[in-house]
């Protein structure tokens, strides 16, 4: 039983912290964000919707200025202040933040948003069982070693997602008629805009490398025109 106590502290702190993190992510959400109104920007949203079935698709935007879009545990697109900024001062095309919805709905598709929630707290317990295991049999660095570890398994599952993420947003573009020109175009823009400059080694980057994103969109697009 002793053995055990560790994994069971562990899932019963990843509850705790997952359930704590919803309730927090959902607060922050509604204080600082507003359903986006912009003309153009609708005309597509709506293209995407004719081609989802759906009647509408209300994206908000978040009050914060790093540039990002995000997919709430909840199903709720969001579009940072920042990333608004860059489109209204024409450094972003609607095309090109379209693509961006369009990502953040495959998300929201495929049960990657609600399924980070929940695999963050299960990383985080992983981290505390791990380290204790660690810490008993490597005093010193156990603690730093099961950091490692955790951070590359989290970096793989969110490159695998935005990957995903990327080939709903292509496919949905396509079928709704905007095309994935914008989707492209952003890639290139994208570590000047997010100010990216430095790069990481490509097994511990929480997404895949731009020029590898940009290739497997190219690589749909050729196997769609066969």
């Amino acid at each position: 039983m002793l053995r055990l106590t560790p994994i069971l502290l562990a899932i019963l702190w990843a509850y705790a912290t997952y359930r704590f993190s919803a309730w927090r992510t959902a607060k922050e959400l509604d204080a600082k964000s507003s359903i986006l109104r912009d003309s153009r920007l609708a005309g597509l949203t709506a293209k995407m919707a004719v081609a989802l079935e759906v009647p509408h698709i209300p994206v908000h935007i978040y009050e914060i200025e790093p540039v990002n879009g995000l997919a709430a545990p909840d199903g709720r697109i969001f579009i940072t202040r920042g990333f608004f900024n860059k489109y209204q001062a024409g450094d972003v095309s609607a095309e090109e933040l379209a693509s961006v919805i369009a990502h953040e709905l495959g998300h929201v598709a495929l049960g990657h948003s609600r399924r980070r929630m929940i695999d963050f707290s299960g990383q985080n317990a992983i981290r505390v069982a791990l380290g204790m295991v660690l810490g008993r049999l490597i005093p010193g660095i156990g603690f730093y070693l099961a950091n490692i570890l955790t951070s590359l398994l989290a970096a793989r599952l969110s490159r695998q997602d935005e990957h995903e993420a990327d080939a709903y947003a292509s496919a949905l573009l396509v079928k709704s008629g905007i095309g994935v020109s914008g989707q492209k175009s952003l890639f290139h823009k994208l570590d000047a805009l997010t100010k990216s400059g430095g790069r990481q080694l490509a097994w511990m980057m929480s997404h895949p490398a731009t020029d590898e994103r940009i290739r497997a969109i190219e690589d749909r697009e050729a196997a769609w025109k066969r």
